[in-house]
């Protein structure tokens, strides 16, 4: 559940479940028609997941798939296990009669609302849908329609030592101006003030422009914006973050690993949900985390959220037995979504009611990770894709290392990313 590809390194296969028993061994084709027979089910739905690095979750999910049919005798779950370049593969599925019934995934993509292929999932939401963060619904949000339901939350956060800010006299940073002062201050010997990525640069472009209270697009959600006055403003303040000397950088592992934090290299570190559980392990209680601190006096605290969304294939000869299977798991049973979420890794339970009711997220920084991800959480929109958020990048880090004009490389990148999100409107 963590983003790390490397760490997805199960073999693909299929498992059928019909009448509560497993009816077919793994295949190492998930789109092999003959997996297995369906027994005495009047339908059989392929489910496609990513596959997960933590232990369990293959397991987990052909159980979650059994114990539906046990309850729904006349459906049949086939789960495809896929591994590699899951995305690719999943696109290249969607475009042959073989494309699965339903389907997970990370980057919610507008593309595929645009080209038909989701069925929109408003009557599954609809019911519970204020047990649902804003960010987790904008995402899936296309003209009105809700086309995903979100399953889990990965919220990323600002983790620090406790210890080490306690003993330096500083407080965790509220601000930037305080960010950067912070950065400097706690920068002593072999360990530095903050760790962003091992290129300097990371999510904290994307952070800075929200936290000045841009954002990617403007309020029709087509126009880009992030060349915007204050976004230009704050996107500079990456040169001044590293003008600090205080920045850790060509550490061995990235953000998204706790390894620089927990090695005390670092004395806070920008990081994940999923680093949670590691990063006790080895500080004990020697730690906390907030939100990435607001820009100037109008910006906002903020987070990233990411996760997985749970979809239903419009083109499907079974739409409404796959929604039945989506609200019977992913609405309905709040043990299994809890199962699912801290039984094999560290995520969030996307519905707010289930995460209140998870007893790890009852107290320390558990509960405030569930706090930062549901009060000021945000995640991209589902038209900011990868040709346009790699043209973000690119600008970011020529003005981070002070190679560049922020207002004239922002301005040049805000037009070729309108140009890529023009082919997807077109």
């Amino acid at each position: 559940m963590a983003p790390s590809l490397s760490r997805r390194n199960f073999l693909v296969g299929s498992v059928l479940f019909a009448g509560g028993a497993a009816l077919a061994a793994c295949t190492s084709d998930p789109l092999n028609k003959n997996a297995g027979a369906a027994g005495g089910a009047k339908v059989t739905l392929n489910q496609w997941y990513h596959a997960y690095g933590e232990s369990g979750t293959q397991q987990a999910v052909q159980r979650y798939a059994q114990e539906f049919t046990k309850a729904n005798p006349d459906i049949a779950i086939k789960v495809s296990w896929i591994a590699g370049d899951y995305e690719t593969k999943l696109n290249s599925a969607m475009l042959t009669a073989d494309a699965p019934d339903l389907f997970e995934i990370g980057d919610f993509r507008y593309q595929n609302v645009k080209n038909g292929l989701l069925a929109p999932l408003d009557d599954l939401v609809d019911p519970v849908k204020g047990d649902f963060s804003k960010a987790a619904l904008d995402t899936a949000t296309v003209e009105g329609k809700i086309y995903g339901v979100k399953t889990i939350d990965d919220v990323m956060m600002l983790y620090y030592r406790k210890s080490v800010l306690q003993a330096a006299g500083v407080q965790p940073p509220q601000t930037f101006t305080e960010l950067l002062a912070a950065t400097k201050r706690l920068t002593n010997g072999n360990q530095k003030g903050l760790y962003v990525g091992t290129d300097g640069v990371g999510e904290a472009a994307t952070l800075l422009l929200w936290s000045s209270g841009g954002d990617f697009f403007d309020s029709t959600g087509k126009k880009v914006a992030f060349a915007s006055p204050e976004g230009i403003a704050a996107i500079a303040g990456l040169k001044e973050l590293h003008a600090t000397g205080g920045l850790l950088q060509g550490y061995p592992t990235d953000w998204s690993d706790p390894g620089a934090f927990a090695d005390n290299a670092t004395a806070m570190q920008w990081g994940g949900l999923w680093s949670l559980p590691d990063i006790k392990k080895a500080v004990g209680d020697d730690f906390g985390v907030v939100p990435w601190p607001k820009f100037g006096d109008a910006g906002r605290q903020v987070a990233r959220v990411g996760g997985w969304y749970q979809l239903v294939n419009a083109k499907s000869k079974n739409i409404d037995a796959a929604k039945k299977f989506v609200n019977w798991l992913w609405i309905q049973q709040a043990d299994l979504q809890k199962d699912w979420s801290v039984k094999y890794g560290f995520h969030i339970p996307a519905r707010k009611e289930v995460a209140a009711q998870t007893t790890e997220f009852s107290s320390g920084p558990a509960k405030d990770a569930v706090r930062i991800s549901q009060q000021n959480g945000l995640s991209y929109a589902g038209l900011w894709n990868k040709a346009s958020s790699t043209l973000f990048l690119q600008a970011a880090t020529k003005i981070a290392n002070g190679q560049a004009d922020p207002a004239a490389e922002l301005g040049d990148a805000q037009q070729k990313a309108q140009a890529e999100v023009d082919k997807q409107l077109a």
